[in-house]
């Protein structure tokens, strides 16, 4: 694909690109790095964004910007005159392993981030030009004031604490909501937005933004490119709807996210944990299709992914190959099996969600349940710098060090200490060495997004030919590795052959380990196999390619949609319709009303005149006054079609006596007040009614908030007022059953809006369409003008038959028909009107025409 935009940025980098262009770039690029402050205004206008460039460079690889808190860069300053600053790759950075693993042969990458150090204003533009000609990195440069409250302040303060379970029930357990953090963290997403604006290609260039720091990054860029091809992983749990909804900013978070085209997590339960809360927050449902997850949202699929990330599989062998990994290894090797005892190994960053002290009460309780094992067995702890600040993190490290020196204290003896606490940063290759060593690897975190600790302690166990000799292995001896995983953790359904525990329970864990350091030798042996086959082949190389293919099939149908957006703030969303799918204007369909003479027009009740959410649902005066108006002209035939029972309608609508209606779907239909009922197919016995009432009862009772609504010929299980996950669950089920029980009665099972219906079979809306424009052609009337408006799956039949009457002999020649839904979103109707407020408005207009038009 072609990235023009990014060519320029490269020219500018290289000093090969003309002058008016480099001068242009060159006045855009330092001013975008240095903001400052607060941004208040998030609606600005989108059109200084980039455009593509005809004349630019060509470059034919697929391009990906990666976006992140962090840039993949290690940044060190100079210690001679110069004062300047030196840059070099971080090779643990997730972010840059991806890229060595998809390879730059197949696709071509641009990171945008922070550096981890503060760089003066003066010596940005100077470090931006070296890392985009050297790296291929735009950095985003932060005053050290706003990155602190965006960072320190909203990120780790508030968002994370709470994506892993913890309430700010008092100022003391994590930070309680602050607006004017949640703006910082606004304001640096919008930061980051400008940054893509300077080298993105919106047409070809695919985005993919990782984790919560960016969560609103969405918005901004689909409001500049509403086609812009764009995935987000979230590398943290996400929490459940009850801990999730207390967040005073939920529903941004969430439109923001769906304005992603495909959203990554690490488990299914982070995943339906999302789920739930788009369903019970926003009212947004998704569908399983052939494997896939997705929601529709405005037209658009959201689809959602699930693949917990992997390792560098490349880079963790060549460090195993390392001479400085075996000389560590026959290191230890000296210090813990000659000396007859057993390392037990954990890595954890210092911070309250890695259940560093749980683990080392578990490690007392073993010395206590088994004292044969004193002296024998060692813990080694490594405890890596936490990456926050604040009160909980010096409190956990005095808990730790406290909790050390009583089981040293207690157990220790000359020689042997059962707990060695390493809180110096090790070297990779030196914390790889404890892997290879150790007998078993304890993680056992309370909550945690990944851990790749796991992944990285099977490979190292597996060893190279070298290390066997160290360890006195043969290169034939099967390898063997042990794992005590906290429930918790999102590496652990990936890991069926682990000890799985309950970190909170200190039996179960002591437990555990000791089950781990008894276990037969062939069964640990089968347990490292299995793990090893699983990691070795999901590597992050697998979990990179996996995500950038969904992308791409989710992203494919953008061309093909008509686009625009709509909202204010982090409100906004896009609308993605079909090129034939518009709004219904006002001054069209009045303009076709005074240019017929002979009208049909069909109008759905409920959720098209009447609110779905109203409680009060009979019509209003003004509904009631609009249809009488249409109804005097002796050329309009106007007919109500619902789904309610007909002496419902034949009381609300009683003072309409020229008003056709159809009731139950059209089962009953009737064309003035004072006619009889006419049935649409012979009456039936409804004996099916004694089969499916007990059934319906009985979901009833267990599903609180539901009811039963009797027909006169159909039945209907509503769960409006039900838990919206649970009721759908059990609507679910229901509509199973009845289709089972009912398999021999002449009757259809139907799912709807909050409700499951049972009614005759060949009824439906469609066929009221159909004998409406067939009797009007009948009577010398065919219609000049046809009128359609619904807002569910039942009037989708009155769409389709009166579209394809288009063509036929039941309207006239030309005629100007109106298929419109309500609600911009898939139909088989041309047109849409947003909601019933816009339906009454747009009724009450032709209702003005033609007290203009009748004759009195």
């Amino acid at each position: 694909m072609v990235s023009r935009s990014y060519s320029n940025l490269l020219e500018l980098a290289s000093g090969e690109a003309p002058s008016p262009s480099f001068s242009r770039m060159r006045r855009r690029l330092p001013r975008i790095m240095t903001v400052a402050g607060i941004m208040s205004d998030i609606d600005d206008d989108g059109s200084d964004s980039v455009s593509s460039d005809p004349s630019s460079s060509t470059a034919q690889r697929d391009r990906i910007i990666i976006v992140a808190n962090q840039l993949p860069i290690k940044v060190h300053r100079k210690t001679d005159e110069s004062r300047g600053w030196t840059f070099s790759w971080d090779e643990n950075s997730l972010l840059l392993q991806l890229k060595d693993g998809l390879g730059d042969d197949e696709m071509e990458f641009i990171y945008v981030g922070c550096l981890k150090e503060d760089i003066h204003p003066n010596d940005q533009d100077e470090v931006s030009q070296i890392l985009l000609e050297t790296f291929k990195c735009v950095p985003t440069f932060l005053p050290p004031d706003l990155f602190s409250r965006y960072y320190h302040g909203f990120c780790k303060q508030q968002l994370w604490p709470l994506f892993h379970y913890m309430l700010p029930l008092s100022p003391d357990l994590g930070g309680r909501f602050n607006r004017s953090l949640w703006q910082a963290y606004v304001s640096v997403n919008k930061i980051f937005a400008d940054r893509i604006m300077e080298v993105i290609n919106p047409e070809d260039d695919f985005v993919w933004v990782h984790d919560y720091h960016l969560m609103v990054l969405p918005t901004f860029l689909r409001k500049r490119f509403n086609r812009v091809k764009l995935g987000f992983f979230l590398h943290s749990p996400f929490p459940s709807s009850e801990i999730y909804k207390t967040l005073p900013i939920r529903e941004e978070l969430l439109r923001a996210l769906l304005n992603s085209d495909l959203i990554g997590f690490h488990t299914f339960d982070y995943a339906r944990h999302f789920l739930s809360c788009c369903s019970r927050m926003l009212g947004v449902s998704y569908e399983s299709k052939r494997g896939y997850i997705g929601l529709e949202y405005y037209g658009r699929t959201v689809s959602i992914k699930i693949l917990p990330v992997g390792i560098h599989m490349g880079q963790l062998q060549s460090v195993l190959s390392l001479p400085e990994t075996e000389a560590k290894v026959a290191e230890l090797m000296k210090q813990f099996p000659a000396q007859g005892k057993t390392l037990l190994l954990g890595v954890d960053d210092m911070d309250i969600f890695k259940g560093i002290s749980l683990k080392l009460l578990a490690m007392e309780q073993l010395l206590l349940q088994h004292p044969e094992k004193k002296g024998k067995v060692v813990l080694v702890q490594i405890a890596n710098p936490a990456r926050g600040k604040g009160k909980d993190v010096k409190e956990v490290q005095d808990e730790t060090y406290a909790t050390v020196k009583r089981i040293n204290e207690m157990f220790g003896e000359p020689g042997y200490r059962p707990v060695i606490l390493i809180d110096q940063p090790l070297k990779f290759y030196e914390r790889v060495a404890y892997y290879v060593v150790a007998e078993c690897c304890l993680v056992t975190a309370v909550r945690d997004g990944m851990n790749l600790i796991p992944y990285e302690y099977i490979i190292s166990r597996q060893a190279n030919e070298k290390l066997d000799k160290v360890l006195g292995l043969e290169t034939s001896t099967p390898k063997k590795s042990m794992l005590v995983v906290s429930e918790f953790i999102g590496c652990s359904p990936s890991l069926s052959g682990a000890i799985r525990v309950n970190p909170w329970n200190i039996d179960a864990v002591a437990e555990a380990m000791d089950s781990a350091l008894v276990m037969a030798e062939p069964e640990k042996q089968l347990r490292h196999e299995k793990h090893y086959k699983y990691v070795s082949t999901h590597d992050v190389a697998y979990w990179a390619r996996s995500f950038l293919h969904d992308l791409e099939r989710t992203c494919k149908d953008h061309v093909r949609r008509r686009c625009w957006g709509i909202g204010f703030g982090l409100s906004f969303r896009v609308v993605a319709l079909d090129h034939n799918f518009r709004k219904l204007a006002m001054e069209h369909i009045v303009s076709a009303y005074r240019r017929t003479t002979t009208r049909a027009i069909l109008l759905d009740y409920d959720g098209t005149l009447m609110p779905q959410n109203s409680i009060d649902k009979k019509p209003s005066s003004k509904t009631l006054d609009i249809l009488n108006s249409l109804c005097r002209d002796k050329n309009n035939m106007i007919f109500i079609v619902s789904a309610r029972r007909r002496d419902t309608l034949a009381e609300w609508f009683s003072s309409c006596d020229k008003l056709g209606i159809a009731a139950e779907h059209g089962y009953f239909t009737r064309m003035k007040r004072d006619e009889e009922w006419d049935t649409c197919v012979p009456v039936g016995e409804c004996n099916w009614k004694q089969i499916a009432e007990p059934v319906m009862q009985l979901y009833t009772e267990t599903t609180d908030g539901s009811i039963i609504e009797f027909k006169e010929t159909a039945m209907a299980w509503c769960y409006e007022d039900a838990d919206p996950d649970f009721g759908s669950c059990q609507a679910k089920e229901l509509l199973d059953h009845l289709e089972s029980v009912l398999a021999n009665e002449p009757v259809t099972v139907k799912s709807g809006s909050n409700c499951v219906e049972v009614k005759p079979q060949g009824i439906s809306k469609g066929l009221v369409a159909k004998r409406l424009l067939s009797s009007m052609q009948e009577k010398g009337m065919s219609p000049d003008f046809v009128l359609c408006i619904g807002d569910d799956r039942s009037d989708e039949d009155m769409f389709e038959v009166i579209t394809s009457s288009i063509a036929g002999p039941s309207i006239a020649p030309h005629a100007e028909v109106f298929a419109c839904t309500v609600g911009r979103k898939p139909s088989k109707a041309k047109y849409y009107l947003d909601d019933t407020v816009e339906i009454v408005r747009l009724m009450q207009g032709l209702a003005s025409v033609a007290e203009q038009i009748t004759p009195v």
